[in-house]
């Protein structure tokens, strides 16, 4: 080839990794909203009340959860991941338990996995479960049947286990159970935070508008929820939330509607409380991105993933392997 062909191809190259790259930076920077100036007088009580918020209470008063074999130790844990999972899908929690799921520690870091789901309709299921269980201890199961309609239930019900049960854990990602997570990546982002407390990150949605379709099963009806726009939130198939931001929310909780979807639920929740969200790209969000072992190890989470992808994406990204630039 000759030079000027040498040049075309090193140019588009280098054309393809700015677009590449410069998007996913453009994106984060346009979305990172001004902090907000704790001045209003129901905000400031909100954060008040969360600070002071006292367990003993709430263990007694459980809003929503039945049953839990569930435990999160006194020390303190980095990560504590809740994994909204449906009742049926047993073999699916299975495969979380054997490939991002296991992991327990991260660079010294203590890292716990739970399961949330609501009751089965099926008594046989509700058997299996209380097996299942039994034998892991790792679910969290609500009082309230599980269905695409209490799926907000489900979220309150994570949050508020967590504040009561698990009052230690530093951060809590939320996340559903067809995604990969790469938990190694996710922690070392989390330790290089330089910002203590407030922290509610994800894939920022920008002006999402309510559902007005009285035939939709997201129908947001206009009383529940007046504004043209939603306030800004973090995509719901994964986003992180430190510990005072899980209290702050259940605070704020007591005054927003359930039957709005639960991502956005907790970005109204976070709105109330002075909480701004902070966007990651490498948060995919309903996406799926196509695999590649040193994409994989960057990203933090893929949504939409068969379980023989995560058998073989877990192995490959866990070989201890580094990447070059």
């Amino acid at each position: 080839l000759r030079t000027h062909q040498w040049c075309f191809i090193l140019f588009n190259v280098l054309l393809f990794h700015v677009l590449l790259f410069g998007a996913d930076l453009l994106e984060e920077y346009f979305l990172r909203s001004l902090p907000l100036s704790y001045t209003d007088a129901k905000t400031l009580e909100i954060r008040e009340r969360a600070r002071k918020l006292d367990m003993d209470p709430l263990k007694a008063n459980l809003s929503y959860t039945a049953s839990s074999a569930a435990t999160c130790s006194d020390q303190e844990i980095f990560l504590l991941v809740v994994v909204c999972s449906s009742p049926e899908n047993r073999t699916r929690r299975n495969v979380i338990r054997q490939t991002w799921g296991n992991v327990t520690d991260t660079r010294g870091y203590a890292v716990l996995t739970l399961f949330a789901l609501g009751k089965p309709a099926s008594v046989t299921t509700q058997l299996e479960i209380n097996e299942e269980s039994q034998k892991h201890r790792d679910i969290i199961e609500g009082s309230f049947i599980d269905s695409p309609q209490t799926q907000t239930q489900k979220m309150l019900m994570s949050v508020e286990w967590t504040v009561t049960f698990c009052p230690h854990a530093r951060y809590i990602l939320k996340t559903d159970e067809d995604m990969f997570v790469g938990i190694p990546s996710l922690a070392e982002y989390l330790l290089s935070l330089t910002q203590l407390e407030d922290i509610y990150t994800g894939r920022v949605v920008h002006q999402g508008v309510p559902d007005r379709d009285p035939e939709s099963p997201g129908f947001v009806p206009i009383h529940q929820y007046s504004e043209e726009f939603y306030p800004d939130y973090c995509e719901g198939s994964a986003f992180v939330v430190s510990q005072d931001v899980a209290r702050k929310v259940y605070v704020a909780a007591k005054e927003v509607p359930v039957s709005v979807p639960p991502d956005i639920f907790v970005g109204i929740c976070a709105k109330k409380a002075g909480i701004t969200p902070i966007h990651s790209s490498r948060f995919s969000g309903e996406k799926h991105i196509s695999y590649n072992r040193c994409c994989y190890k960057f990203i933090f989470t893929s949504s939409n993933m068969k379980e023989d992808e995560l058998f073989k994406d877990w192995k490959e990204t866990s070989d201890g392997k580094d990447c070059s630039l």
